[in-house]
């Protein structure tokens, strides 16, 4: 499977950026999910990967060969870039069966191929299957019901599985009858013998010609595989469908249409059609949007089997972070059309680069307490926060604060200045949804004062503290005192509103605990993860440790 490669990916209807100057590279069998708010851009990406979108300006790669190239004026239509797309929409034909549905796509499939014998591949297939005559009695035998009638078109799957025959070729695997024989050993191994002359002889064709057949048994001719422009075969499709059917577990539905299954049927025929053709890489649009909680959670666990069996990559867009952690290798963070943050999924929640990260990752969201202060001899940093309680931040690594500012105002100053000087050619079109600073949300007891209050001057002393809420602990002793606001227990844990002065925090407590509202308690603030934030430019300066005081 290929790398993707976008380089400088710019998409813009009139003044709006729909995606602004991403860059990003898609590793080879990675799942990617593209999360973030509606009207992101996560959609706008997929598509401009997929062929379905045109970009404004940059370059596409999906391993060596370039897809999209606006200066070069590449742009590989949708249908020749081998990638599957599975919609939110399943967009089954209602009147078409099942394995109709699957094979619809493979039917108007003409490409350059190779060269096979298919008279050689179906006979050395039953030479296989042949190896033992008491396997195929006892698939046969699985295949009767209670009064000991046989159902053939059981038998058909069974063979289909057991050996990934064809429909064609499992049908003449029973013809054969060698499950009716008084020894069906000897009569397997009477009829492999009768098959092996046959292949034998259709191999001596080829010889003669100076061409041979490989291994599975397309001609070759010099060590080189012949290839010819045609459509697939029945035989080649049927493979297929059975190939995907096998892999999303719906065999036994091939007949039925898709009226006749369930939510989580459909989805699978859906994915099972898309793999069908085998594409280099699998798109997905919110595919389990459409399902209830329940059916959701057992399709993302299929997803990433299905990842793992197929080897391919996987590019994902949604909007539920949920989905996002459990699923992906890598998530990538997209918030107006900008790349905020592309990470392995932990890496994101524990160490988010900015506000807006650290806000829209985490169920229950991050606690957020706004702190002034400045760093210490020590390295540590002095805040005020929570009305004026004394607290004491420590870094997990060596911090220089002031350099760490310096650089802030560099990257800064070079981003505008990278800014205006593209705006100086005639073509540039300044973007009309301007980036702006992420407004953050403070928990309080009485927010009805938040529209009046005026935005105060921010200097290198402003800070914001992230605090996970598995990080908010309850003690009686040697902790700031607090007052039980809420809580909502789940079974094995509860989420707690805590009230300290008139500021809220929430926080996750493990257990089946009942909490009496109103009750007092104390608070503690534990762990290596708390975040700390640049309050001016919203960027994540450290993790560390938080020592809250009276």
């Amino acid at each position: 499977m290929p790398q993707i490669t976008l380089k400088n990916i710019t998409k813009r209807w009139g003044k709006f950026y729909a995606v602004d100057h991403l860059d990003l590279e898609i590793a080879d069998n990675s799942f990617i999910t593209l999360l973030g708010p509606s009207g992101c851009g996560k959609t706008t990406i997929l598509r401009m990967i997929a062929g379905l979108e045109t970009p404004t300006e940059g370059k596409i790669q999906i391993g060596e060969r370039v897809v999209f190239d606006s200066a070069a004026g590449i742009n590989v239509p949708a249908n020749k870039r081998k990638v599957g797309f599975l919609f939110q929409n399943y967009a089954l034909w209602p009147n078409m069966t099942v394995y109709q549905n699957i094979s619809f796509g493979l039917n108007n499939v003409k490409d350059t191929l190779p060269k096979y014998d298919f008279d050689a591949m179906t006979t050395g297939e039953l030479i296989k299957a042949l190896k033992s005559g008491k396997r195929i009695k006892e698939l046969v035998e699985e295949c009767r019901d209670k009064r000991g009638k046989l159902d053939e078109d059981k038998v058909y799957l069974k063979f289909i599985d057991a050996y990934t025959l064809s429909m064609y070729t499992a049908k003449t695997l029973y013809g054969l009858r060698i499950h009716e024989a008084a020894d069906p050993d000897a009569a397997a191994k009477e009829k492999a013998a009768e098959l092996s002359k046959k292949l034998e002889t259709l191999r001596a064709s080829y010889t003669a010609k100076g061409q041979e057949l490989n291994e599975e048994y397309a001609v070759t001719a010099d060590g080189k595989v012949l290839t010819e422009e045609r459509k697939l075969t029945k035989e080649e499709i049927d493979k297929a469908v059975r190939r995907v059917s096998r892999i999303v577990k719906i065999g036994m539905f091939m007949n039925r249409y898709p009226a006749e299954l369930s939510g989580g049927q459909q989805q699978r025929v859906a994915i099972a059609r898309t793999l069908a053709p085998e594409p280099d890489v699998l798109f997905m649009d919110e595919p389990l949007s459409n399902l209830d909680a329940k059916l959701r959670l057992e399709m993302r666990y299929e997803l990433q089997r299905l990842h793992v069996e197929t080897g391919s990559t996987f590019v994902y867009v949604t909007h539920d972070q949920m989905e996002a952690m459990t699923l992906a290798t890598k998530i990538c963070l997209v918030n107006n059309g900008v790349l905020q943050q592309y990470e392995a999924p932990l890496d994101v929640y524990n160490r988010p680069a900015n506000l807006f990260v650290a806000d829209f990752v985490g169920n229950p969201s991050i606690n957020f307490i706004e702190a002034k202060g400045s760093q210490t001899a020590d390295g540590s940093l002095s805040l005020a926060l929570l009305d004026n309680r004394r607290a004491v931040f420590k870094p997990e690594k060596p911090l220089d604060m002031a350099a760490w500012f310096a650089k802030r105002d560099q990257d800064e100053a070079a981003l505008e200045a990278a800014r205006m000087e593209l705006l100086k050619d005639k073509k540039a079109v300044e973007k009309s949804n301007k980036d702006e600073a992420f407004k953050y949300h403070i928990a309080k007891v009485d927010e009805s004062d938040y529209a009046v209050e005026e935005e105060p001057e921010i200097t290198n002393e402003d800070f914001v503290i992230g605090v996970r809420p598995e990080c908010v602990k309850l003690k009686e002793a040697c902790a700031v005192p607090a007052t039980i606001y809420g809580a909502m227990p789940t079974g094995m844990e509860s989420t707690v509103k805590l009230r300290i002065g008139e500021y809220l925090l929430t926080g996750v407590i493990f257990g089946g605990v009942t909490f009496k509202i109103g009750g007092e308690t104390g608070v503690d603030i534990e762990g290596n993860d708390i975040l700390l934030f640049d309050r001016k430019s919203g960027k994540c300066i450290s993790a560390g440790s938080l020592a809250i005081g009276e």
